[in-house]
């Protein structure tokens, strides 16, 4: 991209999630329209500036370039089954329609017991034709993840793969060979030496990637075809605008053997478009653009807090004039 796009819109929206998820109970972002239509700019609030460039990069080629041709016209996805107590992951997993579930594991230091039990219910719930995997978000160290991946695969019947068990590239490949388990890598690629590391070093069986921190669809691309493993397109937690680059990803991948992690709207209390990217029966389809906001959604969402609409306003101006410099 050699000029940016013009951008003759953004509104800051906040929604609230159903659970807590990654740490939060309400999902901010932004966004922004341009001459090819809708994009979605939501880098978590910790990320610095040089790091949500990537981010709002994804934006702008949504906005401004559009996508790759797909090479498929629907997305097999898993459902999501954040730390909810057994009941309510049985109920998760059996209203999503996907024959595969991810369950977020190690919420808390003391969340195995937990965290087995939910697995389990996940388990009733898909029955044995089913694929369960786990997220434990990095947080473990090698000794942990072993013992915890070895008791969550007894309790799933068999884990399709247990990702980002630990957080570095050395702690992977030292956890893969200590398991039975693949292991998918998903916080460790994220800039292009990364999926070089985790896959000579072997790390990992699975590259989980995610367009948005990556700078785009076509860079996630390049970043896959890099790591020379089968990949799992994932959210970074997006409404459905942000979403559907996503979904472009998965679409314009050579191969895609695993069920993808988007089926996160779900997530959300509501959405600012009334075309929701929502699964049905385990699938999604490769959409050519982003849907547009509903303007009625998009009030009701736009964010009450005048003092973190100006905190994103102003965040987004920062990152933007980034993104001029390098292409000047």
């Amino acid at each position: 991209m050699t000029e940016l796009p013009e951008i003759d819109s953004i509104t800051v929206y906040a929604i609230p999630m159903r659970s807590k998820f990654r740490g939060i109970t309400v999902r901010e972002g932004i966004v922004l329209h341009g001459p090819r239509g809708w994009g979605e700019f939501c880098p978590f609030p910790e990320y610095d500036d040089l790091e949500s460039a990537h981010w709002l990069a994804t934006a702008i080629e949504q906005v401004g370039v559009g996508w790759p041709e797909p090479v498929r016209d629907r997305i097999p996805v898993n459902c999501i089954v954040p730390a909810v107590p057994p009941d309510r992951a049985h109920e998760l997993v059996a209203n999503s329609g996907c024959r595969t579930a991810k369950v977020k594991v190690a919420d808390h230091p003391d969340a195995l017991s937990e965290d087995l039990a939910r697995v389990e219910a996940v388990r009733s719930a898909l029955g044995p034709g089913g694929a369960v995997r786990v997220d434990a978000n990095a947080v473990w160290d090698v000794d942990t993840a072993v013992r915890s991946i070895r008791q969550l695969d007894r309790a799933a019947g068999g884990l399709e793969y247990a990702e980002q068990p630990c957080r570095t590239v050395a702690e992977l490949a030292d956890v893969r060979r200590r398991v039975d388990v693949a292991i998918a890598a998903d916080e460790s690629i994220r800039r292009a030496e990364d999926p070089l590391r985790v896959a000579v070093t072997g790390a990992a069986d699975i590259a989980v990637i995610k367009c948005t921190p990556l700078g785009g669809v076509r860079r996630a691309l390049e970043v896959a075809h890099a790591a020379g493993l089968p990949c799992v397109v994932s959210s970074a937690l997006e409404t459905s605008v942000g979403l559907a680059a996503q979904l472009a990803l998965a679409g314009a991948l050579p191969e895609l053997e695993y069920a993808c992690g988007l089926g996160t709207v779900s997530l959300f209390q509501g959405d600012i478009t009334d075309t929701s990217l929502r699964p049905v029966d385990g699938y999604l389809p490769t959409p050519r653009v982003a849907p547009a906001p509903d303007p009625a959604r998009l009030e009701r969402y736009r964010h009450p807090d005048p003092a973190r609409t100006t905190w994103w306003t102003e965040r987004f101006h920062r990152v933007l004039e980034i993104l001029r410099a390098r292409t000047a």
